[in-house]
């Protein structure tokens, strides 16, 4: 087991195994190579990127970033509690734990074991992988995000996702603004719903955050957007993924017309004291 603050030096260790299944561990690899790359909001705290070893090779892989949960991914459970024990060695407290289940909640035992405390499953998600994709239509049509509307698409973060990117959602919305990486869906001649994409990592993009406010759900805008933005990804020549919140069957559903196929489940562990 080996931790380490480094995030190039973890991305030169872990990513030739990750690699091996690049939708599996998007989530890793895209937060992590973003680090590397000196990307993202500069903070006080550090992260710790944990890789598990078996002799020479590496076969898991784990990370904790400021203000959020462990993240333990694919994981494989035997090794929870070594990614567990290593984390209680450089953090005080810690909000949770997100990965596999059997995972999760091994690691979320060894925890509680030894700093007490209960812990509650919060959330479970869905990865999905794009297979044959069906485009999907509604009233109106895509185009990309406007430099006007900036302040909008914080403002529709901030209310779809509290809890994501803090105060940099100015800052976010202006470089997916910059890269081309956001999307509009236009009805009425007023923009209803929005979808965003990750850069590529190995070959692989993940879509998201998708969001339509309340006044313009249930219309099929998210839908279309979404299988709009997937062609784009494809025709770059890469794979597209996406995660869903299993609580909301009709993303689901939604996602699922479109082509995307379930990879792996997932949940969030809340810890409480």
């Amino acid at each position: 087991m080996r931790v380490t603050s480094d995030a190039a030096a973890f991305e030169q260790t872990v990513f030739p195994f990750l690699q091996r299944d690049p939708v599996l561990h998007t989530l890793i690899m895209s937060n992590v190579h973003q680090r590397a790359a000196g990307a993202g909001a500069v903070v006080d705290e550090p992260s710790y990127f944990a890789s598990v070893h078996d002799g020479a090779d590496v076969v898991g892989a784990a990370m904790r970033t400021p203000g959020r949960m462990v993240y333990l991914g694919a994981l494989r459970p035997e090794y929870a509690e070594a990614v567990a024990d290593a984390y209680l060695d450089v953090l005080t407290d810690q909000i949770g734990v997100a990965g596999d289940r059997p995972a999760a909640q091994r690691f979320a035992d060894r925890w509680c074991e030894r700093r007490g405390g209960t812990a509650t499953e919060s959330k479970a998600t869905r990865l999905h992988k794009l297979g044959t994709l069906t485009p999907l239509s509604a009233d109106g049509s895509p185009r990309l995000m406007k430099d006007d509307e900036v302040e909008l698409v914080a403002d529709w973060v901030k209310d779809g996702f509290p809890e994501e990117l803090g105060a940099d959602r100015l800052d976010w919305a202006r470089e997916h603004l910059r890269d081309g990486r956001l999307w509009m869906w236009e009805a009425g001649g007023e923009p209803v719903s929005m979808v965003s994409y990750h850069h590529p990592v190995f070959g692989v993009c993940r879509v998201g955050p998708v969001y339509t406010p309340p006044e313009h759900r249930r219309r099929g805008y998210a839908g279309a957007l979404t299988s709009h933005v997937s062609a784009e990804i494809l025709a770059q020549g890469n794979q597209a993924c996406l995660y869903t919140d299993l609580a909301n069957p009709t993303s689901n559903k939604i996602y699922h017309q479109a082509g995307y196929r379930q990879v792996a489940d997932f949940v969030d562990v809340e810890f409480t004291a």
